[in-house]
């Protein structure tokens, strides 16, 4: 099995084993964690394994052509879209901005290109009003646990039949930036709820209500009458009512800096606040 270095995490950013290193150790089974595939001595220890196929999933790391070549079979990857839409490092996050009513997990055969191998296997999934990049991560998860298993199957009978991409209809998922997640409010509130769900759980929506940032976990569109955008228009006990370019947002789940994340009925006691306040997309 192959991981990533530990990597600093938490609040004390302590070194922190991956989950796959984890398992690996449970279970006592051969791991690798290169900083870089590019090595020679790392390639030549992989090839010793004499693998019929390598199995990549959300690996991180860029495999050079000459490792790619080592399996009998390749390198076969579980990629968290429809391809050829959304290649790329973010496939769930864009497809929920983008208002897709569904993804799925493509088993595609690894090339050196940026997911534009040849699909081996598809499985769809439909993606509801309510799924945050969250909620989808873990249902493809386990829609690409049996698609692997599936394809796998396939190819030791024989009866894979890889379909190349229509680089015509292909669509770029771009690494996510923190500074995308502020809200923009003069934006559809339809667009804005896209937005909360896609960048939870990561780096979470956020605004500057009061000069101060604040994080919103959870929110839902409202019918409220117009007002001016970013506009506070009724605090409830259920959540505060904010105007958006078109309809408005009832914020549910907040979080200030360095606090947990609140209902909106606990986090209004800590938060001076009233209707008129701004919530802006600057300090």
């Amino acid at each position: 099995m192959l991981t990533q270095p530990d990597r600093p995490a938490g609040r004390g950013m302590r070194l922190t084993a991956s989950p796959v290193k984890q398992l690996a150790l449970a279970h006592s089974l051969p791991l690798l964690q290169p900083v870089t595939l590019k090595s020679a001595d790392v390639q030549q220890e992989l090839a010793n394994y004499a693998a019929d196929v390598m199995v990549v999933a959300a690996y991180g790391l860029i495999l050079p052509a000459a490792l790619l070549q080592l399996p009998r079979y390749g390198c076969l990857n579980i990629h968290a879209s429809l391809l050829p839409r959304w290649r790329g490092a973010a496939p769930i996050q864009r497809a929920i901005l983008a208002g897709d009513d569904k993804t799925g997990i493509t088993i595609m055969q690894m090339d050196t290109g940026l997911d534009t191998g040849d699909m081996l296997l598809k499985k769809t999934c439909s993606i509801t009003a309510h799924d945050t990049t969250q909620t989808l991560h873990d249902k493809l998860a386990t829609l690409g646990a049996e698609a692997i298993v599936k394809t796998l199957c396939l190819l030791e009978q024989g009866q894979l039949k890889p379909v190349s991409q229509n680089a015509a209809e292909a669509t770029y998922a771009a690494k996510l930036n923190k500074t995308e997640a502020l809200i923009d409010w003069s934006n559809h509130a339809t667009q804005i709820i896209r937005a909360v769900h896609a960048y939870n759980p990561f780096p979470i929506a956020y605004t500057i209500l009061n000069g101060e940032p604040v994080k919103i976990w959870q929110a839902s569109v409202r019918e409220e009458p117009e007002g001016e955008a970013g506009t506070v228009l009724a605090i409830e006990k259920n959540g505060i009512i904010v105007a958006c370019g078109q309809g408005a947002l009832c914020l549910e789940i907040l979080q200030r800096q360095n606090a947990k994340a609140l209902p909106a009925a606990q986090f209004i006691q800590g938060f001076a606040m009233h209707p008129g306040d701004r919530c802006t997309s600057f300090l």
